[in-house]
């Protein structure tokens, strides 16, 4: 046996008595052990004696790489699910029944390369797909009593568009709760058309019958798209105009919220006008649109001004920047430079680049139509007027509770 044999058979005999333990060749660190060869996907709590991170709000955290961005809230578990994800792996190698369905790549390559491996292996979420998680997570946050959110903007910048997609979202992810739209803009509203055509009913309508107890009664006279969005039209759909006044929206809203949890209403463009401001009266919310253009910007920052000069600089605290590019064309760095500026005042901004689906008009699909860019924004956004929903205390809403 030459010299080479004896040194493995002594550094590689199980048991030998005082022979210390098998080791790679190469200096070893005095450290912990190596981790195991899968590690695992959620990590472990930090050590003791390692600093927590600063606590920050949750409207304040970032998510790179849009530089421009609103700050999103942080994820809340909803009731029964799994916590949210910590920090995954850009490729994580498994072995099967290693990580839960959630954690695995639902689209692109990342699923292709799933399927082709059998499972063996799994590449782990994109960026965006745990945008996603963090996002849907904050909006099935556990809320109570009734919450509304208006949405502001002068005419052409998609803000009917933008109510009826926020509207959906809820609906869609928060099916415990009844979601409605309603059109509180007196200038032609086309709210319905948007989510329902076929709703022919409105304000009138649902006023009129003094009747009208139970949640059957008033599902008869509002609409109802697939994602389980209901909706009431702003005008009647036949006869002579007639207009929207405080008085019909204050009875009307007191109906919905006997039955609706939520309530994303479309407003006017004029801040003057006697609707919305007895909209504005008991907001928990607000969603100012503005287009990618130094004259949406210019509206939406005499909106917020129009705020702070009436003495509703709380509900100023909770109002969130849409920069909505409704046409495609939006020059980049002056939607960077508006972005900048909202953030620079204090408002959280969130860019909706555009979406084919969004522009003919017809009926909103958050779920197949809309593109899955889009359909990320939108959930950044409801994300973040479900917190505000959550930041506003109970005693400050004197509306009854939803019914359930």
């Amino acid at each position: 046996m030459n010299e080479r044999d004896e040194f493995l058979r002594d550094r590689l005999r199980p048991g030998q008595p005082g022979a210390p333990a098998a080791r790679p060749p190469g200096p070893q660190p005095n450290g912990p052990p190596p981790p195991a060869a899968f590690p695992p996907v959620f990590p472990g709590p930090a050590p003791q004696s390692a600093p927590a991170p600063p606590s920050v709000p949750p409207h304040q955290q970032a998510y790179p790489p849009a530089p421009m961005r609103a700050q999103a809230p942080a994820a809340h578990p909803a009731p029964g699910s799994s916590p949210p994800p910590g920090v995954w792996s850009d490729v994580a190698f498994a072995p099967p029944g290693r990580t839960g369905p959630s954690l695995r790549a639902d689209r692109g390559w990342r699923r292709i390369v799933e399927m082709i491996t059998f499972g063996l292996v799994r590449p782990g979420p994109s960026a965006a797909q745990r945008e996603e998680v963090q996002f849907e997570a904050a909006i099935r946050m556990v809320l109570h009593g009734n919450h509304k959110v208006g949405v502001l903007g002068k005419g052409g910048v998609g803000k009917t568009s933008v109510a009826a997609s926020v509207g959906s979202i809820f609906a869609e992810l928060r099916r415990q709760d009844r979601v409605v739209a309603v059109d509180a803009d007196t200038a032609f509203g086309r709210l319905a058309s948007r989510i329902d055509p076929e709703s022919t009913n409105s304000f009138w309508d649902l006023t009129a019958d003094k009747h009208l107890h139970s949640y059957t009664d008033v599902m008869a006279r509002v609409g109802r798209n697939t994602a389980g969005l209901h909706v009431l039209g702003g005008e009647p759909a036949a006869g002579p105009r007639r207009v929207l006044d405080p008085a019909i929206y204050r009875e009307a809203a007191l109906r919905l919220d006997r039955h609706f949890a939520i309530s994303v209403i479309d407003c006017g463009s004029t801040m003057d006008a006697p609707v919305t401001q007895e909209v504005l009266r008991d907001l928990d919310a607000l969603i100012v649109v503005s287009s990618p253009w130094a004259d949406g910007a210019s509206a939406a920052a005499k909106i917020m001004d129009w705020l702070a000069d009436h003495n509703l600089r709380g509900l100023l605290q909770r109002t969130i920047v849409v920069l909505n590019d409704s046409d495609g064309h939006a020059d980049k760095r002056t939607r960077s430079l508006l972005a900048r500026e909202f953030i620079n005042h204090g408002q959280p901004v969130v860019e909706v680049p555009f979406d084919p689906h969004l522009r003919p008009g017809g009926v909103i699909d958050v779920s197949t139509e809309m593109a899955p860019p889009t359909r990320l924004r939108f959930l950044q956004i409801a994300a973040t007027v479900a917190e505000y929903f959550a930041s506003r205390p109970a005693d400050m809403r004197n509306r009854p509770p939803a019914a359930r």
